[in-house]
């Protein structure tokens, strides 16, 4: 089986084809690359103006065609260029999954400005921090994040509020409409490859999150890593099934029409998703908030190939009554990233029909590491998958050393993906990326024939539904009560999630404070998805090693979620 996808892959890599590899320097290391990948996402944008009167975003009864939406993206551009935005200035983007965002997105990129991903779960404080470190110019949102930055706009004055689907307009913000009267010519700008074009933020484990700075090249070129992936696997699929419709050159499969379902704040739905459907001319479908009915009944009503989001997505689809009652014969892909895809998933997949999906990547790597499809996922049930030809990969022991295959460590990637750093981290950035390596704090190995596996993490943090918790956060804001003496916060295995927050608190003598009460304090600081949902209160001191560390693997191990409050 793998001898037919590595010819596959060698076919379609050869000189002058499509995934042919080059090396090209990257802040002063020669790096693998994509030949064919375009060298920025202004370029990547101009290319998909061809598809013309294609669909390309679809809400509600709402709906954009790729000519509407490029006559769009050039009015804003145009606006945004009126109010001075330019090459190296920041344009934050706060709203839910709403056409604008990506509308924007492409905007503010192809005018060699920055986008600031904000998180939309994040409270006002959360958002005053993000504000404070990236700086924007404008900051463009729907209702809910208008609201927040009520609360807090006083201390950013030099931030203009542009706001999107905002029935009752405050008098100090923007209306949307103010921009679709500029020119549906795009402006010229001069854009560099290594140019940042966005800032996504991730939790730090110093309680901070961090902006990653996702480069015009590097997520131009995840993109190509994306079809890489999928073209030569599910080519060599459909060789193996003797199917030739799932080859998507073939053009024997229905057109490509993704959902959207995770936050475009993220890598996983914008870079791997969105903007590999909008390269190949497929459909974008948003939805207000996740609801599985509902997504089922869009996989009927547009024609939908593939779903993936965090892998529950995929099971509650399979197991969702309306499964077997809608018209889903235009389904292919389902799948996910942000957490493994667990094998009795896969074979829920595989039996209906379906091509499974799962990827590995990292904000830090713009998307994608590794990843498998269908055949090669159903093999290797337990491997996030071959890594990609862009990177060089090894798995390092506690003092750097080159492990060999089946050996695990660190997982270190270097390639053309890897973020140019941390804004305003340079400390971080060095911690992080070592003479062009990410160490990625996974902890994994590789087989003999390149696949990669994943055993551990090495960073402390939760990974709740594809959402990184990182634990000192939320420690961070337990402590900030001031009947807590002691707090320690660890994963706790949930079926629907992968993983839940859980945290064993110690309160000071004579103070007392109940669970609940600790959840109120907490979303006064934190996003709701990082506030513990189970909650020990301790009679004695939290168990510690020598160096003063809480033992959490005890406290996993010793704890009984049933008993939680």
């Amino acid at each position: 089986m793998n001898d037919v996808l590595k010819s596959v892959q060698e076919e379609m890599m050869a000189p002058g084809q499509m995934f042919e590899v080059t090396t090209v320097e990257v802040r002063g290391q020669e790096v693998r690359a994509w030949q064919s990948a375009p060298g920025t996402l202004r370029d990547l944008w101009a290319l998909t103006a061809g598809h013309g009167d294609k669909d390309y975003l679809v809400y509600e009864d709402e709906r954009w065609t790729y000519l509407h939406a490029h006559q769009e993206v050039s009015r804003i551009a145009n606006w945004l260029v009126a109010q001075g935005i330019g090459k190296g200035d920041r344009v934050a983007i706060a709203m839910r999954n709403y056409p604008e965002w990506m509308l924007s997105y492409w905007a503010i990129t192809s005018i060699d400005a920055a986008v600031v991903g904000v998180n939309a779960w994040w409270v006002a404080e959360e958002l005053a921090y993000a504000l404070e470190d990236s700086d924007p110019k404008i900051m463009i949102c729907d209702r809910e994040r208008l609201e927040r930055f009520d609360g807090i706009r006083d201390r950013f004055p030099g931030i203009r509020a542009l706001a999107v689907r905002v029935p009752e307009l405050p008098d100090w913000a923007t209306p949307w409409s103010e921009l679709l009267s500029a020119d549906p010519e795009m402006p010229e700008a001069t854009v560099e490859p290594d140019d940042d074009a966005c800032i996504f933020y991730t939790s730090g484990t110093t309680g901070r999150p961090k902006g990653a700075q996702l480069t015009q090249r590097s997520c131009a070129q995840n993109v190509f890593s994306m079809l890489f992936l999928n073209f030569t696997q599910l080519r060599a699929i459909a060789q193996l099934r003797d199917n030739p419709s799932l080859d998507p050159l073939s053009g024997q499969g229905p057109a490509p029409a993704s959902l959207v379902t995770t936050p475009l704040f993220h890598v996983t739905a914008n870079n791997c998703s969105a903007q590999v459907t909008t390269l190949i001319g497929g459909k974008l479908v948003h939805m207000y908030k996740w609801d599985t009915a509902e997504a089922l009944r869009l996989v009927e009503a547009e024609k939908l190939t593939s779903v993936t989001g965090v892998p529950v997505m995929s099971r509650e689809l399979l197991q969702h009554p309306d499964f077997a009652k809608r018209d889903v014969s235009t389904l292919v892909g389902l799948g996910g990233g942000g957490a493994a895809v667990q094998p009795d998933l896969i074979s829920k997949i595989d039996d209906s029909g379906r091509v499974g999906m799962q990827g590995y990547g990292m904000t830090e790597t713009s998307g994608l590491i590794s990843g498998s499809v269908g055949n090669f996922l159903s093999a290797k049930p337990a491997s996030c998958g071959p890594v990609l030809p862009v990177y060089e990969v090894k798995c390092i022991d506690g003092n750097g050393n080159a492990l060999p295959p089946g050996e695990a460590g660190e997982v270190c990637v270097r390639g053309v993906q890897v973020i140019k750093g941390y804004l305003n981290r340079p400390e971080a950035t060095a911690d992080t990326i070592i003479d062009g390596w990410l160490h990625t704090g996974d902890i994994g190995y590789l087989d003999q024939e390149g696949f990669l596996y994943l055993v551990d993490r090495a960073k402390d943090m939760v990974l709740r539904g594809g959402e990184n918790v990182y634990c000192s956060e939320v420690e961070n804001a337990l402590f900030r009560h001031p009947a807590i003496a002691e707090a320690a916060v660890f994963s706790v295995p949930d079926d629907r999630l992968g993983e839940e927050v859980g945290t064993a608190v110690l309160t000071l003598p004579g103070q007392t404070v109940s669970a609940d009460e600790l959840r109120a304090f907490c979303r006064e600081h934190l996003a709701a998805f990082k506030i513990p949902r189970y909650i020990w209160m301790m009679s004695e001191p939290l168990p510690r090693n020598a160096s003063g560390k809480f033992l959490k693997k005890e406290l996993q191990q010793t704890l009984d979620p049933s008993a939680a409050a």
